[in-house]
This record gives structure tokens, sequence and C-alpha cells, in this order.
């Protein structure tokens, strides 16, 4: 995700935001007024947002001061004219607890913000850092324009105060939010990082006028979906105003590939990840040690393999282990100076790609939108969003905010930098709920009435699709952990250390989940619902193939008598390359949908031997004896290998 979140709370760590988040990052010195230090760092001052503001007498784009930080976000809570108004009030005759009350927002609160980070992708910093001025503004107001969007959204859909006993009563704040938008540079590794602190206050006004506190829980349940609208907004914005287009690109084997600028050389991306080489390190280490841990008794601690819940939790311990001091923080000239003769000196990019990255990812773009048609169908897109969806969390229960998250991710990957009408992702999640989903709510709360937190799963089942492996039995001490979850463990080869084994890990589910889509697609014309849409085959598949990356399009045929020759069948998994050839000249996605009815049956058949490979694995896993089975382990390293058990809130859990 690009977007993170974080809460601050009153005290030490509000301490720890005016030292130095807002000074860039950088080691605030002691009794220095907050506009010297900014002046300093090279970073600019920071500026009110939301619509809130007109309520405590702010306006958009003013400068935040530090007595109106200390008073919202230190003092529990309290007015930012809160001196003022308490000095205005005392000279009035008042009392000093009717003074101080005065200045209050409502009741004293412990946590009395969010922080948000935005941050674009690496390839749009990167143009960001090399290009000229007038490239580095126009991508710094695209990315303004989207967290102005996002916070839009937050205030219209997301946020809510609750009052009542349990706060049983929820309403949106009518009269909006107020935040502090910080502009920070650099990462901690000192490469270029274009990220925003944006200090999101958790007061606001109900429609009585009286001032409550925003439900923290709700905003951190929708991190997922304002990190897809965030970026497919700054993406649409940078690409219409420089004239560039987008690529999926994938970053790790069996994850969901990430939206880059075409042309972007993936060299420089590296450059930049010194953070995420570190991490990786160890990580690998803390993955050896949590599948060779044993107890008192020689007993494993933990599972034989690494789920994705573990090594998520390992990947915060690896990023705190391998977290570098701040630097002093430097003028924003200086710094691109360094970061181009630093990635002309170690990135092994040409230095004629660096000096020129937008001319190359402008040529990139001309090919993409000369090829790919920006055509979005809200059904086929509520199929593919829905069975994502739904095998993506744990279960098949899911809320809507998970279909909204994946609507957006949808959009980007279709458009490929394209600006959309407004509400279209909301379209696509209306007819996922509809057509393709069903309400299994059981609510025994007013919470769980609301359309927000209603819970559903798709209309399929999940032995449809292929299943999880289960996990393998506990290796003895001469034997190495197994290649497969599924498969009973190996002898170690004589010589090999046990550092040398190579850790394995429960299968990522993003894979599964788009052979699902397929698999779902493939049963759908056979639906009335197949013949209302259009009356004829259709397939998403097409639709992804038009807006895969350039280098696995097959270049057309160098002798022009042969077009209409069919290609060779290469490998499993070879792409119809007679379909792609036939998007290419149509320029569109539409035209030569009936032409994948091959890869539609590959992709049944792969479907079909993984659920049968389960299933055979899952026998043999039975017939261990009971010295080979792994004995029962911590809860929460089992949970990603055990049925789930429903629940009305099982939803709000899962990650997707």
């Amino acid at each position: 995700m690009t977007v993170d979140i974080r809460v601050i709370r009153a005290g030490q760590m509000y301490r720890y935001y005016l030292r130095e988040t807002v000074v860039g990052d950088g080691r605030r010195p002691a009794r220095t007024p907050l506009r010297a230090a900014q002046e300093q760092a090279g970073v600019p001052v920071g500026r009110w947002m939301g619509r809130g503001l007109a309520a405590l007498g702010l306006a958009p784009g003013e400068e935040v001061t530090e007595a109106q930080l200390r008073n919202l976000f230190g003092e529990r809570g309290r007015h930012p004219y809160a001196d003022r108004i308490e000095t205005d009030r005392l000279a009035a005759g008042n009392s000093p607890k009717k003074a101080f009350k005065a200045g209050a927002l409502g009741r004293r609160v412990a946590v009395t913000g969010v922080d948000f980070v935005f941050r674009p992708q690496p390839t749009i910093y990167l143009l960001w850092a090399f290009g000229d001025e007038e490239t580095r503004l126009v991508i710094e107001a695209a990315h303004e324009r989207a967290i102005e969007r996002v916070l839009e959204w937050i205030e219209n859909e997301v946020a809510v105060i609750r009052y009542g006993k349990n706060g049983v009563y929820r309403v949106r704040p009518p009269g909006g939010l107020v935040a502090a938008r910080f502009r920070h540079y650099e990462a901690r590794s000192g490469r270029p990082l274009l990220h925003d602190h944006l200090l999101l206050s958790v007061k606001g006004q109900r429609l009585d006028g009286k001032w409550g506190s925003v439900h923290t829980l709700a905003l951190h349940e929708n991190t997922v979906a304002a990190s897809a609208l965030y970026n497919e907004i700054v993406a649409a914005e940078v690409c219409e105003a420089l004239g560039l287009a987008t690529e999926p690109r994938t970053v790790t084997p069996g994850r969901r590939p990430v939206m880059e600028i075409a042309g972007v050389p993936h060299e420089l991306i590296r450059w930049t990840s010194r953070r995420s080489d570190q991490i990786a390190a160890c990580l690998a280490e803390l993955e050896h040690e949590y599948v060779t841990a044993v107890d008192d008794d020689g007993e494993l601690k933990f599972l034989p393999v690494v789920s994705e819940r573990a090594r998520a939790r390992m990947n915060q311990i690896a990023a705190r282990k391998t977290r570098p001091s701040k630097q002093k923080t430097q003028p924003l000239a200086q710094l691109r100076a360094w970061w181009k003769a630093s990635a002309i000196l170690t990135s092994g990019v040409a230095v004629d790609v660096i000096t020129s990255l937008l001319e190359h990812a402008r040529a990139a773009a001309a090919v993409i939108r000369a090829r790919v048609a920006a055509v979005v169908d809200v059904a086929l897109a509520a199929v593919d969003v829905t069975a994502t969806v739904f095998v993506m969390n744990d279960g098949g229960r899911f809320h809507r905010r998970h279909l909204l998250a994946e609507a957006r991710r949808h959009l980007a990957l279709v458009l490929r930098g394209r600006r959309r009408d407004p509400g279209l992702e909301e379209a696509i999640v209306a007819a996922a709920i509809s057509t393709h989903c069903l309400d299994i709510s059981e609510p025994t709360t007013t919470i769980g009435l609301l359309s927000d937190y209603r819970l559903y799963t798709a209309r399929w089942s999940l032995s449809d699709f292929p299943a999880r492996r289960p996990p393998a039995p506990a290796p003895g001490p001469d034997r190495q952990p197994p290649a497969d979850p599924g498969e009973p463990p190996t002898r170690r080869p004589p010589g090999q250390d046990a550092a040398e084994w190579e850790i394995p890990r429960i299968p990522l589910q993003y894979d599964r989940a788009v052979l699902a889509g397929a698999v779902v697609r493939q049963k759908l014309p056979t639906t009335t619902t197949a013949t209302a849409v259009r009356g004829r085959t259709y397939d998403i598949v097409a639709h992804q193939q038009a807006a895969m990356p350039e280098q696995l399009l097959a270049p057309e045929p160098a002798d022009p008598e042969h077009n209409n020759q069919k290609p060779k069948a290469g490998r499993g998994e070879a792409i119809d390359m007679t379909a792609l050839r036939a998007l290419r000249e149509s320029r569109t996605d539409v035209e030569a949908l009936d032409l994948t009815a091959d890869r539609l049956r590959h992709l049944q058949e792969a479907a079909a031997k993984m659920v049968n490979d389960a299933r055979a694995r899952a026998d043999r896993h039975t017939t261990q004896t009971d010295a080979d089975v792994v004995r029962p382990v911590r809860p929460d390293d089992q949970q990603a290998h055990r049925p789930q058990q429903p629940g009305p809130h099982r939803g709000r859990e899962a990650g997707h």
C-alpha cells in the first residue's frame, strides 16, 4: 500500500511529531521556532486542509503554527486558538474553569488524531526527482490533488462520530474534518521519496453543533480503499498532464502486480530500494529462526512453513531492526543534484536514459495508448472483483469496503493512467453485490445493520477453486523442511547445512484469486447473466491481456504472408498470441473476446489439476504416523491453516 496510518496520542508521541515529523523527519534543534526549523531543513511549512476549518476560524492552505498544533494534537483536542479564547473569556470576567472549557472541543481525548502518510509509486517520484522543474511541479500538484480527493472521500463516506450509550449512534461529521499536511522529500536511506504526512484530527462537529470524536477504527478499516483511490488518482493526474501511461509490474512473485509508469527502467526502482534489500536480508534470517526454533523438549515451537500472517509480523520486526537513524535534511535542489549523480554512478542505467527519463516514458506511453483502449465493462469488472475478493479473504467472507478497494485496483489496471468518470467504482461494487454476492449478515448490534458492515460472500463455492494445501509434518533432526508444504519432509543431503534449507511458505492467495476468476468466468456464459449483459461469450482475460507489460507481447511476424499462421504451442501457460494480435489490430478488447476459448479451457484444466493434487497430498498427509505429525502450536500461527469459524465480524480481520 502507498497510504499508511498511525494513531497520534497526546504526550510523548505528539512531541515526537513536533520534534521531527513537522521538520522533514530531521532533528529539530532545541528552542528553535517551528518556521525557522523548517527553513533550515529546506522543507515547506505545513498547510491546513479539510472542510472543517471554517468552524475553527481557519482557511484551507493557511500555514500551520506550533501553537495550533499543540492545542489540537498535544492538549487532548482543544481549539487551535484555545489560548486566545481563554484569554478573552478571562478578560470578560469568566472563571478560569469556564474559560478553559470554552477553548475545548468537547471531551478531552487521549488519541488526538491519526497520521496518514501518502507516497506515490516509485516510478512517479523518480520522474519527480530526475525531471526538470516543470515536471516536478506537475507531479507535486497531482500528488496534492490526490490527497485532497482522498480526504474528501474520508469526510463524506468513511468518518463517523459515535455518541450515545456504547456509541450506538453514528453520524458523519456534516462540517467535515480538519487536517494538517507536511511535505517530506527523502527516505531514511537518503534516496528520493516524495511523501506527505496528513495529521488528521479526530475532532468533528455533530448535527447538533456539539463536538465529538471520529471513530478511528473506521479509518483503519478503510485504509486499503484509501490507498487504492490515491494510487489511481495520482497516476491518472500525472499521466494526463505529462502524456504518460501505466503498466502492471510484478514486484514479488505470486503477489498482486503494481501499476507503474511505463518506460522507467526497473533498475532505477532497485536503486531506490536500499531499505527493502536490508529488510529482505534480515527477514530471511528471521524466517530461518522461525522454522528451526524448538522448545525445551526439542519440539518445534512454530509451523515448519511460514504463513502469510507470520511473515507479515516478521517483516515488521525486520523493518524495526534495520531502521537507520535519521540524517540531517538538505534543501531540495541539493538533494535532486545528488540523486541524479548517484543514479548515474551506481544504478547501472545509461546516462542518456536518466537525463531524458520523461521522454523515454512518453515514448512507451505512445505505444500503449495506441494499442490499448480504455474500455470498462461494469459487468465484467464485477465478476473479476468479486472473484478476487472472495478468494483473497479467508473463508470467503468480506465487506463492501473490500469490494470497493478491489474495484479501484481493477480500474487502475484497465485504464492504464487515464481519467475515469466519477462513481464508476461504485457502479462496479453495486453490480458485484446485486449479481454475484450473497448477504450473510447476522447483526447482533445496531452497527451490524449499517451497509458498511454488512457481511457478504460470493454465490459460488470454495470447493470450485484450488484449495490450500495442508501443513506438512515436522522435520526430524536429519530432515529438511519440504519444498512443498503438502509433501512429507525429505532427507537432508549429506554435507548440507541447516541454514541452506529453502524456507517453504504457504502459497500466496493472489495466484489462486486470478485462477478462480477465470474458472468463474468460464461458467458464467452458460447463465442468464451473460445473456442479459451481451448475449455472447465473453471473458475479462482479454481485457487483462491488453493491459499486460509490453515485454510479454510477441512481435508482429516479419513476413506479412504468415500473418494468419497460428503460433506454435509452447509451454502450457503460454499466452494466446492470436487473440493478442487481434487486439493490437482492433485496438479494443471486445472484438477478440471469442478467441480466448482455448485459454479458458487450459485454465479450467489447471484448476482441476490443482484441486486433485491438493486432495492427493491431503490423503498422504492423513496416513502419516503420529510421530511425524506436527503437535499443536500457537493458535495465531495455526489460523492460516484451519477453517475459520463463521461470524459477523470476520470480514474486518481478513486482509486482501
